[in-house]
């Protein structure tokens, strides 16, 4: 149809997975407004041929190429076709590697794949992901003390999305329900209080939360769980909880990303000595 721009083509090539470039691309398309963009990416790119192809369906298509390539041969090929095509090429991992290799001393391994080795940290990742399913929502109060890290605060705090996300990155986490009225599971007590953290959030912004998941649920007519009141009520009561605890940092998570409450915590961790080498779920 006449009059309606074309999304402009971007070819994400690979050795691996192709996520982290995928992401990083997607960050920088943030930053631009009003243009449309068909984002392709090709993982496990590893032969001369394949890069000949692709670089030539990019020149066809005007593309722009964006490529993460561990290998030196493989890397220098895309460049070398890419040039004689007239094809824009962003090389993400070669001068990254350039100026590790001469501020290390040492030449890259060039093995793609390694990011997704089944390593140790790798074992880790899982186990932590299985404690933190089985450890969701306060069902299994004595996992608490095993636990590297355990958030408090009432529902639709983001407590299980955050959970997620901390243990896709080695921590096994349990998260506990404040409910009105209600005491703290007593395990509580046996955790090294510096790795409790209490989630609190706008009263407003939780209303709004509250009524989209009732509707989700298909609950009919007024409930407690959306009133402000009874939020209002709630809240007051969490907050009197973490008064009693003033070990526990408490974050407002109103309006905020998961990964912007996540990086608080590895902040606050890491202060407190209980951090650690984060290491990477993805691959390039």
């Amino acid at each position: 149809m006449s009059g309606v721009p074309r999304p402009r083509p971007v070819f994400v090539i690979s050795d691996g997975t192709g996520d982290t470039a995928e992401k990083v691309v997607r960050a920088a398309l943030k930053q631009f407004s009003g243009y449309l963009v068909h984002l392709q990416v090709f993982p496990h790119t590893t032969q001369a041929d394949q890069i000949d192809e692709l670089v030539k369906r990019a020149a066809r298509e005007n593309a722009l190429l964006v490529i993460t390539l561990v290998r030196d041969d493989v890397r220098q090929t895309a460049v070398r076709i890419a040039q004689e095509h007239h094809v824009r090429l962003v090389d993400l991992l070669g001068p990254v590697l350039g100026h590790l290799a001469l501020f290390l001393g040492a030449r890259p391994a060039q093995v793609p794949g390694r990011m997704h080795a089944a390593d140790s940290d790798y074992f880790q990742r899982v186990e932590a992901v299985e404690f933190t399913v089985k450890a969701d929502d306060g069902k299994e109060p004595r996992m608490l003390r095993r636990a590297d890290i355990v958030l408090v605060g009432v529902s639709r705090t983001s407590k299980t999305p955050l959970s997620v996300f901390l243990a896709h990155k080695g921590f096994r986490v349990s998260n506990v329900p404040v409910v009105l009225d209600r005491d703290l599971p007593r395990e509580l007590h046996d955790v090294d209080q510096r790795r409790i953290f209490g989630l609190t959030i706008d009263p407003e912004s939780l209303r709004d939360i509250r009524q989209v998941r009732l509707a989700t649920m298909g609950v009919p007519g007024r409930s407690n769980y959306g009133d402000m009141d009874y939020i209002l009520a709630e809240l007051e009561w969490s907050e009197g909880l973490f008064r009693q605890h003033p070990d526990w940092p408490v974050i407002d998570v109103t309006r905020r990303a998961v990964e912007e409450t996540a990086s608080i915590i590895f902040r606050i961790m890491g202060e407190r000595g209980l951090g650690r080498d984060l290491g990477e779920a993805g691959q390039l």
